[in-house]
């Protein structure tokens, strides 16, 4: 087992790197140097990293640092971890400068969502490239226990697996070994699946956009939150860095839906950013008098609006049936009703299965990895576990054929599908009638 006594955390201001320096400082025991460009800032900080991990103990271990002292930082730990803005440039200078100071045994990660880790393995000295990894945790961590690990072809492959146990045994991390591959794979698939339905957004403004495809993918259809509530509380721009990356670097078959609309880049350039801003997708305005109003963005006039409560007659039924504890009604309502909107709801399961099974065959050691990402990175019912969930009521092949012709001409399906095994999961913790 790894013995980490003194972390340096890079990038404490930002959301994922504050949570972070709370997970070393409170699982691990460790000293932290939390280190920012501004360490008026970084103090500022402290307070948040200690409320992340409700653990006021920690308060003494976290030592708020800039980067004036970011050599001696690094010089004086056991791993580094690096969890700067998703910008190649920013992160490659990050990693020359901790490289140089690295000291012999220690490990150095980076936190990246999706950029290739062997470019950046590349900014460190040759003798330092073995002890350098992905470790790409999920917000918020000490909620979403996911960690994606990624060596390098330069990886020391006995540390990686000590970094392993340190992450799993130390940490409680449900670590996923997977390949350098643009976003990885929870955000190969959560992503892909949130900007198609930005493009179903755009293509149904007039039917309402936003929130009629959140109101048609909510929480009865196996996720804690609607697909496009979640893009704003991830961040449009953390979402634009993710999709952009994978549609420059990767070719499959579902390449054009990771297509960023116009409307989601407009709000960017306005700086609507999503819950982080206080206005993106949706906003929600505060009284003085207390009370509260949640607005959506209406793409059809470019404003915001009042949130409509739709009434969708396949939702409704299948939200009773949920509630009663009658699984196999509520998939058999979603399947057999005609309506515009439970046809976009399953179509969207069955392109969510095709692609986790696919991409997890890509990028994944093996195909259950993509139950385990979505699992404990989203909270969605994993794929396997949707599999499970509507085959229930109807074959699941033949249901992917009959409703996706276009995507069976570029994949064999049955291929897909065979060998599938039951999952680990139970499908029926993630679908609920109400949230």
């Amino acid at each position: 087992m790894l013995t980490i006594n003194t972390v340096t955390v890079i990038g404490t201001t930002g959301t994922m790197g504050a949570n972070i320096a709370g997970i070393f400082a409170s699982f691990g025991d460790a000293k932290v140097y939390c280190a920012g460009r501004d360490i008026e800032k970084v103090k500022k900080t402290i307070p948040h990293i200690v409320g992340s991990v409700r653990a006021d103990a920690i308060a003494d271990k976290l030592v708020p640092a800039d980067f004036s002292s970011l050599e001696s930082c690094v010089a004086n730990s056991d791993l580094i971890f690096e969890s700067s803005a998703e910008d190649m440039e920013l992160k490659s200078a990050i990693a020359h400068r901790v490289g140089k100071a690295l000291k012999k045994d220690a490990i150095s990660c980076t936190g990246t969502s999706g950029l290739s880790i062997t470019a950046l393995a590349k900014c460190y000295p040759e003798d330092t490239r073995s002890r350098f990894f992905g470790v790409h945790m999920f917000n918020p961590p000490y909620n979403m226990p996911l960690c994606e690990l990624i060596p390098t072809v330069y990886s020391d492959r006995v540390l990686l697996n000590e970094l392993k146990q340190y992450l799993s045994e130390t940490l409680f991390r449900s670590v996923v070994e997977v390949k350098d591959s643009p976003a990885f794979l929870g955000n190969r698939i959560g992503f892909q699946f949130m900007n198609e339905t930005l493009q179903y957004a755009e293509k149904y403004k007039d039917s309402g956009g936003i929130d009629y495809i959140d109101a048609i993918l909510g929480p009865f259809t196996g996720r804690v939150m609607a697909p496009l509530a979640t893009s704003d509380f991830v961040g449009l721009d953390v979402h634009k860095a993710i999709v952009d990356n994978v549609y420059k670097n990767t070719s499959d078959f579902a390449h054009e839906t990771f297509a960023l609309p116009d409307f989601v880049q407009n709000l960017i350039d306005e700086e609507k950013l999503g819950r982080k801003s206080g206005v993106g997708l949706y906003k929600l305005i505060r009284y003085d008098n207390g009370l509260k109003r949640q607005t959506v963005y209406d793409i059809a006039t470019g404003t915001y609006r009042d949130v409509i409560q739709y009434v969708f007659p396949f939702a409704n039924e299948m939200k009773r049936f949920l509630s009663e504890g009658d699984y196999a009604k509520a998939f058999e309502r979603l399947v057999n009703n005609q309506s515009q909107e439970a046809g976009i709801c399953l179509s969207f399961l069955l392109k969510y299965i095709v692609y986790s099974l696919y991409t997890a065959q890509e990028v994944g050691d093996t195909i259950e990895a993509a139950d385990d990402v979505m699992a404990a990175g989203f909270n969605w019912c994993p794929p396997l576990a949707m599999c499970q969930a509507l085959s229930t009521v109807s074959n699941v092949s033949t249901l992917i054929r009959e409703r996706l012709p276009e995507i069976c001409t570029k994949v064999d399906v049955g291929h897909l599908l065979t060998g599938v095994r039951p999952s680990k999961y139970d499908y029926r913790m993630y679908f609920k009638s109400e949230r």
